[in-house]
């Protein structure tokens, strides 16, 4: 990965928890003082805005990227049409710089790893095969069967200081 931005993904199947894991991590990052970005992988095509506003009509009507800005935020849409999806790389870049940038999907990117796997949920979890997945936090530690870290999901300290050590912070 070529970026300056120490990157850190959250992995687990759909339904795990992985976005309330990520909610819950940025307090406590920016609690400590750390700016961290957060790029989310979506297998939908997105909709920020209904078809009839202005930005939607420009970019139908052919622009390459629109950005939409007010007092509050701001964002900015490109159509792909027929290119294919930008690297994971490519799109960190065009962030703003972070202390951190935390990636939910991307599963087939090599960066460190922390899978949540919740045990009431009967999927296959991804650490069986996936050499990238460095942890595991979980709602039942007690019956996850592995050599690797097992966190409880609860105990964002503990995590957040694991993605802190793991990323040389």
């Amino acid at each position: 990965m070529n970026s300056s931005t120490p990157i850190f993904g959250i992995s687990g199947r759909s339904g795990q928890g992985k976005t309330t894991l990520i909610e819950a991590l940025l307090p406590w990052f920016r609690v400590r003082g750390l700016i961290v970005n957060v790029v989310k992988h979506s297998h939908h095509s997105i909709q920020l805005e209904p078809p009839q506003k202005d930005s939607a009509r420009f970019r139908e009507a052919g622009a390459g990227e629109v950005l939409v800005a007010s007092p509050y935020r701001y964002a900015i849409m490109r159509e792909l049409h027929d290119e294919g999806e930008p690297p994971l790389a490519d799109l960190v870049s065009r962030m703003s710089p972070a202390d951190i940038t935390i990636v939910e999907g991307f599963t087939r990117e090599k960066l460190p790893r922390l899978e949540v796997v919740r045990t009431a949920v009967s999927t296959e979890p991804l650490y069986k095969t996936d050499a990238a997945i460095l942890a595991i936090a979980s709602d039942d530690p007690a019956s996850i069967s592995t050599t690797l870290p097992v966190l409880p999901l609860n105990d964002i300290d503990s995590i957040g200081a694991f993605i802190l050590k793991t990323l040389g912070m």
